[in-house]
């Protein structure tokens, strides 16, 4: 008859028997596959679910233990006791074995903060189970245990679960609060990818609360890239005035973050209005005037004349990734593995007041199948394009200027490519391709996308949502006048 180890085999030996059982699946697999491989007519019974159960069984009725871990928490009296088995925990963590072989007595104790203490009992089930549920509110905490028990396994699956819900909603938001404490850590990776989830989605990141919790490291680190995917700069002040009044920082922050506005995006008739009506800027107009000063004349001058005096290179003169309209068009593909599309919109030709009633049209064909230019003949004796298709091709995206003009003198156009995702049921930037006048194409365009993939990251119901950002650079012309 087969005995259950809850009824007649002891719980150490049923513990010592399932961990070895694991310890030889998980360091000799390779070895069990590759001997079920060879043997063409085996079959293999997996059983692992039950495993788990015993284990997860083990750990709730404490049969068989021969530690008690004293869970205090910091600052109160509050203690958690959990009765459990060193052969697990020294399995899973090396901090544990060091702290059982150096304690004297069948208890240790445990120092933990608020949070961790809070969900302590949930990462010791993990060491039995090697499963985990867990809210966004509860990631920092696991990944501090993960840590400082040295559960690498843990670890690294918490950081790859941050990085997949950076869209997730949460009531007071949750990106900031991870960026700080990868900050904190040196987690570079999950540092980079909250930055650049709050850069390349700032327009939702304006509207909603976690925009006030910002640090004013992290908004001053904002404010300076040019890489800012958002509507206007106008509304890129109103936000910043927001936190400003939210946050009340101290003057030298105020001043660094008005400095780092650009003005000069701004249409004049929006800088008056502000002048006059926005308490923010008429309390700290001395700090800013020469920036509004600036802005005021490359709005009125000629870009060719401006160019000759100042250096229409720094950044008031440079375009963010702005949404609007003037700007660029979004352009939705439905079925883009079927066929080449064609999409025609209009740019103002730059930023300056000078320009901003001057349009420019753009032709965007895009293709699912085509070769690198270099394999193409792309235009016909009529000039227009010509694709040439092969089931070999990947899919690319041309953007070109539909007609020549001399008020292009001194003027280059950065194009830039968005494309859309949806995670968590929002819609949210997947990834961001940049390419210059000199070039036609972005070479890398959904480069490691599956497009035939129904359920594709690249897709939204099937469609490929696209929106394309011209950004007109003013380049100095003569060496300027001091």
């Amino acid at each position: 008859m087969v005995r259950s180890c809850e009824q007649e085999i002891p719980a150490w030996v049923c513990v010592g028997t399932l961990l070895l059982l694991i310890h030889s699946v998980t360091v000799s697999g390779a070895a069990l596959k590759h001997d079920v491989a060879l043997d063409s007519g085996a079959t293999v019974l997996n059983h692992t679910m039950n495993l788990v159960h015993r284990m997860e069984t083990l750990l709730a009725l404490g049969n068989g233990s021969d530690v008690t871990l004293r869970v205090e928490t910091i600052n109160t009296d509050e203690v958690k006791v959990i009765q459990a088995h060193s052969l697990v925990l020294t399995l899973q963590s090396d901090v544990f074995e060091e702290l059982l072989l150096s304690r004297n007595t069948s208890s240790v104790v445990l120092r933990e903060t608020p949070d961790c203490a809070a969900i302590f009992e949930k990462f010791v089930r993990y060491l039995y189970c090697g499963d985990i549920s867990l809210r966004l509110d509860q990631a920092i905490s696991l990944h501090k245990l993960a840590s400082k028990y040295h559960v690498w396994g843990l670890q690294e699956g918490l950081t790859q679960y941050m990085t997949q819900h950076l869209s997730s909603d949460s009531p007071t938001g949750h990106v900031v609060g991870w960026y700080n404490y990868a900050l904190q850590i040196g987690d570079i990776t999950l540092r980079d990818s909250c930055l650049q989830y709050l850069s390349w989605n700032l327009s939702s990141v304006l509207q909603s609360r976690e925009w006030g919790f910002i640090s004013e490291d992290l908004l001053l680190s904002l404010l300076q890239r040019s890489d800012l995917i958002l509507q206007s700069e106008l509304e890129l002040y109103e936000a910043l005035e927001g936190w400003i009044n939210q946050n009340q920082p101290v003057r030298m922050t105020v001043e660094s973050a008005l400095r780092a506005v650009r003005y000069g995006m701004i249409h004049p008739q929006h800088l008056f209005r502000l002048q006059k009506h926005s308490p923010l800027m008429v309390k700290y107009y001395e700090s800013i005037r020469d920036l509004l000063y600036l802005a005021f004349q490359f709005h009125s001058a000629s870009p060719i004349q401006l160019a000759k005096y100042f250096d229409v290179n720094c950044s008031i003169f440079t375009p963010r990734n702005y949404l609007s309209s003037a700007w660029g068009s979004p352009w939705i593909i439905n079925n883009p593995t079927r066929d080449d599309r064609s999409f025609s919109f209009q740019t103002q030709l730059g930023p300056s007041g000078h320009d901003s009633t001057k349009r420019v049209t753009w032709n965007t064909l895009f293709s699912p199948r085509w070769l690198p230019l270099s394999a193409r003949s792309t235009y016909t004796e009529l000039g227009a394009m010509q694709p040439t298709r092969t089931e070999g091709g990947r899919p690319r995206i041309i953007v070109t200027p539909a007609t020549s003009s001399p008020d292009f003198a001194g003027v280059s156009f950065q194009k830039t490519v968005i494309v859309m995702t949806k995670q968590q049921g929002k819609v949210v930037v997947k990834h961001v391709y940049n390419f210059h006048q000199s070039t036609e194409e972005a070479g890398d365009f959904l480069l490691d996308a599956d497009l035939q993939r129904r359920a594709s990251e690249y897709l939204i119901d099937s469609s490929l949502y696209l929106h394309i950002v011209i950004k007109p650079l003013y380049h100095t012309l003569l060496v300027a006048r001091k």
